[in-house]
């Protein structure tokens, strides 16, 4: 049997989530989407390569990334959101400001996806009667943008679990069905400037899902371990990023979030066909 049990096309995922950086500085991308009709186009390509979301990001969250405020953010987001509603195209916003997931709310968003996790109570209630799925984010740095820190990947692993068992119990007590939780436990600079802690929490990723009952999200997607791994840099690290995307369909993650939406589905469909053929059947000649 195949060790690949989760396809496009198949009843439960992975579900193929593209970026769309509403940004100046991302560190891939910053510039290139940041008016509403590049925006848009770069949704439009991304579902015909296969996204199932579009996840829109007004704001970067990188090392030294420039703050943007509420208000620009909203700017930002507000043309965008409203074009894709229109299209009835499912949309994840990526914003760890309580106003701008407010504003999500209020604006159809389906998804929800906090770096944070979700640590502003005085947001709760707001969570709990939206119909919002909430994307629950692990990183080390708790608040605010990913930071440059080394740090240990047995400790960063102790980590996820106190963070998880608390966060995802304060937003079930605040009336969040589990049905409506997602959990990341981040990579790259959210877990440290080194590569180690990213490998090994993406080598173990099956035991989140099983440790917690939840379906996971990862993005491993032009990630600065990958970087450090291959010695490539952003405009190089592409099979790099596939390779990581397609172990993670192979742990059976419920949700990739990728930059490249199309080589991941394209990979995804060969493997699908390939590992659904039977091997005993007739061949050629």
């Amino acid at each position: 049997m195949s060790d690949l049990p989760r396809f496009p096309g198949s009843a439960d995922g992975p579900r193929l989530i593209g970026i769309v950086n509403l940004t100046t500085d991302s560190f891939s991308d910053g510039g290139l989407h940041l008016a509403p009709e590049k925006a848009l186009r770069h949704a439009h390509d991304l579902r015909a390569g296969g996204a199932d979301i579009i996840e829109l990001g007004p704001a970067a969250s990188h090392p030294g990334s420039e703050p943007v405020t509420a208000a620009e953010q909203r700017e930002r987001l507000a043309p965008v959101m409203a074009s894709l509603a229109e299209e009835n195209i499912p949309v994840s916003v990526d914003s760890f400001h309580p106003d701008i997931l407010r504003f999500a709310i209020e604006n159809g968003a389906a998804y929800l996806n906090d770096i944070q996790g979700f640590p502003c109570a005085d947001l709760y209630p707001a969570l709990a009667e939206s119909e919002c799925t909430l994307v629950v984010m692990h990183s080390i740095q708790r608040r605010g943008p990913a930071t440059i820190v080394e740090t240990d990947p047995a400790e960063v692993w102790a980590g996820i679990d106190r963070f998880f068992d608390r966060r995802l119990t304060e937003l079930r007590a605040a009336g969040v069905p589990s049905e409506r939780l997602v959990i990341d436990p981040g990579l790259g600079f959210f877990l440290g400037s080194n590569a180690e802690p990213s490998v090994a929490v993406l080598a173990r990723i099956r035991r989140l899902r099983e440790r917690f009952g939840l379906p996971v999200l990862v993005s491993p997607s032009r990630k600065s371990f990958l970087r450090a791994l291959t010695g490539r840099d952003i405009a190089g690290v592409g099979p790099a990023t596939l390779a990581a995307e397609l172990f993670a369909a192979s742990q059976g993650i419920d949700y990739i979030r990728t930059h490249d939406v199309e080589a991941l589905h394209d990979a995804l469909t060969v493997l699908r066909a390939l590992t659904t053929e039977d091997p005993d059947g007739p061949g050629e000649g």
